[in-house]
């Protein structure tokens, strides 16, 4: 349960889905295609879907939007894992958010050249951490498109 207070409220959250930065990721069609079921599927159930580049940086208008419709929880979706989904995440849950990583609903560049993990290895260590992340008050972890539940249960 997040500790933001009387913000009962869901939103999907969708990271840097833009040509230039998704365009050369691994898996990007099943990435773009599960990012697109989802906002389909909150749009039905009129849960926001909020579009943001890089991540949700406290210096942009994020928090004020969130705050307004009364977001307590985020489902994250997106590109770059290693950067803008990790720092989205990280940032929502200093901040008193719960926050759900779609595990098949991100991708991220090949770094290898400049030293970095395949890509591969960069998801399934992020949806490893963040499977099991803790903080007292805080609801986290990772889902599947197939099984995300707008409502809050997952």
């Amino acid at each position: 349960m997040t500790t933001l207070k009387d913000r009962p409220n869901t939103a999907l959250l969708v990271v840097d889905v833009q040509n230039g930065v998704v365009g050369g990721t691994p898996k990007r069609d099943l990435v773009v295609a599960n990012v697109g079921s989802l906002v389909e599927r909150a749009r039905r159930e009129r849960v926001p879907v909020i579009w943001v580049q890089h991540s949700d940086d406290k210096e942009t208008t994020l928090e004020a939007v969130l705050s307004g419709l009364r977001v307590g929880r985020l489902v994250v979706v997106g590109a770059q894992t290693d950067a803008c989904i990790r720092s989205t995440l990280h940032g929502a849950f200093v901040r008193g958010y719960d926050a759900t990583l779609v595990s098949d609903a991100h991708t991220t560049e090949d770094q290898t050249a400049w030293g970095a993990p395949p890509p591969d290895q960069v998801i399934a260590h992020t949806n490893l951490y963040w499977t099991y992340q803790t903080a007292p008050g805080r609801t986290v972890g990772t889902v599947k498109t197939k099984d995300v539940d707008f409502s809050g249960t997952s």
